[in-house]
């Protein structure tokens, strides 16, 4: 996925109606206008030391709640915060953009977290098996 994309993915559910937006309805023009300036002006580059060895609790819309725990080696466990039931994912680091994918079974969940520069509860566009599928935020544990 394109970063351009995901980050307008991402302003449109933020600062429109808070529905999603598919990536390919995403429309660029709207990079031009202030109000997208002024809403990447809020964002900040995560960075290694946001990451290696951190905890974070991840949720969704939907109520989801979970605990990720990222290795340095590009690899993450996600524990459900009350069972801690397990599953497994990859996570990389680019151009200030944390990439997540975790597998669940026959599915593969991923995002591009986008970091907040004003506290750290960051935020993400879910994809299911390369469908939208939900907003999420993200907070370090720290």
């Amino acid at each position: 996925m394109q970063q351009t994309h995901l980050f307008v993915q991402l302003f449109l559910r933020e600062t429109g109606a808070q529905t999603l937006c598919a990536l390919s309805d995403v429309n660029l023009a709207v990079q031009r206008s202030q109000k997208y300036r002024s809403w990447l002006n809020s964002k900040r580059e995560l960075v290694l030391s946001d990451i290696e060895n951190c905890h974070w609790i991840k949720t969704c819309t939907g109520g989801y709640i979970t605990e990720v725990v990222f290795h340095p080696d590009g690899t993450l466990d996600e524990f459900r915060l009350f069972d801690r039931f397990q599953t497994k994912g990859k996570w990389s680091l680019e151009n200030g953009v944390l990439n997540i994918e975790i597998e669940k079974g026959e599915n593969t969940y991923s995002f591009a977290v986008v970091g907040n520069a004003a506290i750290n509860i960051h935020s993400a566009v879910e994809h299911k098996n390369g469908e939208l599928h939900s907003y999420l935020k993200l907070s370090q544990i720290k």
